[in-house]
């Protein structure tokens, strides 16, 4: 009898969260994962997790902010996933990402072209730019899948190299590789598509 009170104010309280909570996370998911499919498994498995956990939130934090880092374990685990399941070969996409941000620099690795970069000056303005950032969204989309996730981890997420090398099984001098490649390649696009 106790158990299904328990279980009732459980459910509830999931409920809840579920009306108050799932469109903050489905566009966070969304936007880490640039798949609708993929950020509603997401979110869906985070509210799963958060029933079957619910003894363990102790009010420490805002119902928020604990829903949200379940969900980034969960998106964590989701590229951890894709990683192993893609790294034993090397897509042509990766290599065509390499190829084209190979000669953007000299040896001293400084730009070859030093009068492109209008974007650099104006960054904060447009990240406030709605259609700035769906151009750069679109940009992210294009990356191969290690380079977005190197990208996002690093950028967004703000996680140091040695823990964005562990969820992506990559060496340290491989993820520094990624990034710097990753970063032409959006220049690239940004300077394409936006300029």
């Amino acid at each position: 009898m106790f158990m299904k009170t328990i279980d009732m104010e459980s459910k509830l309280i999931i409920e809840n969260w579920v009306n108050d909570y799932s469109d903050a996370l489905f566009s966070w998911a969304f936007y880490k994962t640039s798949s609708k499919e993929t950020a509603e498994d997401l979110v869906q498995d985070t509210f799963l997790a958060a029933y079957n956990k619910l003894d363990s939130f102790k009010g420490n934090s805002q119902p928020k902010t604990w829903l949200f880092s379940i969900l980034n374990n969960k998106v964590v685990d989701y590229y951890r996933l894709s990683s192993k399941t893609t790294k034993k070969t090397v897509s042509l996409t990766e290599d065509q990402g390499v190829e084209l941000s190979n000669g953007f620099f000299n040896d001293s690795e400084n730009w070859k072209d030093a009068s492109i970069n209008p974007i650099g000056t104006q960054d904060q303005e447009l990240l406030d730019n709605p259609e700035f950032n769906k151009v750069m969204q679109h940009c992210m989309d294009d990356l191969p899948i290690h380079w977005k996730q190197a990208i996002t981890s690093k950028y967004l997420t703000d996680k140091k190299a040695d823990e964005i090398c562990q969820d992506l099984n990559i060496t340290v001098s491989n993820y520094w590789q990624i990034i710097h490649r990753a970063k032409l390649l959006l220049k690239k696009c940004l300077e394409t598509k936006w300029i």
